[in-house]
């Protein structure tokens, strides 16, 4: 509708719009009503790409922003969302019965934030057995498809392995805890938006020591909001923030052809 109001040409055939609102719904809770995905799949269309030219002319990831978008304007529901009751240990904790299959209740990042309730274990947390967004609770399902996405090559191992790293290591620094570097690293939405966000081609850098920057910085800033900043979850405005910095990540890793000149 857009782009007949706007007099472009009609580019929903290229399924770009569908990958970005596949991308958003991952990235929301299950507490999030149809209007308000709508609003945020406008914000991502429409907003930050259709304003910005089109596909490949965005400088931000349309899904992220949509994201952000959401969360500072309907912060009680997406700050909310629901924990399965399928193993025991939450079954007991929260005092329901074995009829009841969901309930809502903080994320995993929430309760390291307070200390308060009771923390999933590892493996509860890779087979999606937590609170959190549809698409980052799963973190088998996120690996299988970071490799199938590998063998594809449809993306490198640059970005996502040194932004998990980056991650785990600052958090192992800061807390001097393994089982709670690794905590962080299966928590929020740092597999997802690592895997799938961090790579994407039209708003982060081409060249191979502007993906380990990019990647870098992510990492550095998702530590310093998730310890110091007053949200549990940092890795959107990471993104987000590392999406702006990309036109000049590039210019400084650039490589200039032998006899050229700089400009």
């Amino acid at each position: 509708v857009f782009c007949l109001l706007a007099k472009k040409e009609r580019t929903v055939g290229d399924l770009s719009a569908a990958v970005t609102g596949v991308l958003l719904g991952l990235n929301l809770p299950l507490t999030v009503t149809v209007w308000q995905c709508v609003v945020g799949a406008l914000f991502a269309i429409i907003v930050v790409k259709c304003l910005f030219g089109g596909l490949g002319c965005n400088f931000a990831n349309p899904a992220i922003t949509a994201r952000i978008f959401l969360f500072l304007s309907f912060s009680g529901t997406l700050a909310s969302s629901v924990i399965p009751t399928s193993f025991e240990s939450f079954k007991e904790f929260l005092n329901v019965s074995s009829s009841v299959e969901l309930v809502t209740g903080a994320t995993p990042l929430a309760i390291m934030q307070s200390g308060k309730g009771v923390l999933p274990t590892a493996l509860e947390m890779l087979l999606g057995q937590r609170g959190g967004a549809i698409g980052e609770t799963c973190g088998i399902a996120i690996l299988v498809g970071f490799v199938y996405l590998l063998a594809r090559r449809v993306i490198s191992w640059h970005t996502p392995v040194i932004f998990v790293g980056t991650v785990f290591v600052l958090s192992l620094i800061i807390t001097a805890d393994p089982y709670h570097a690794l905590m962080q690293v299966l928590s929020g939405g740092l597999l997802l938006s690592a895997v799938f966000m961090a790579t994407d081609y039209a708003t982060t850098p081409i060249t191979h020591g502007g993906k380990c920057l990019f990647a870098l910085g992510c990492g550095v800033i998702t530590v310093l909001i998730r310890f110091f900043g007053s949200y549990p979850e940092g890795v959107s405005f990471a993104i987000l923030f590392m999406n702006i910095l990309t036109p000049y990540i590039e210019k400084w890793t650039g490589r200039k052809p032998l006899g050229g000149v700089k400009v």
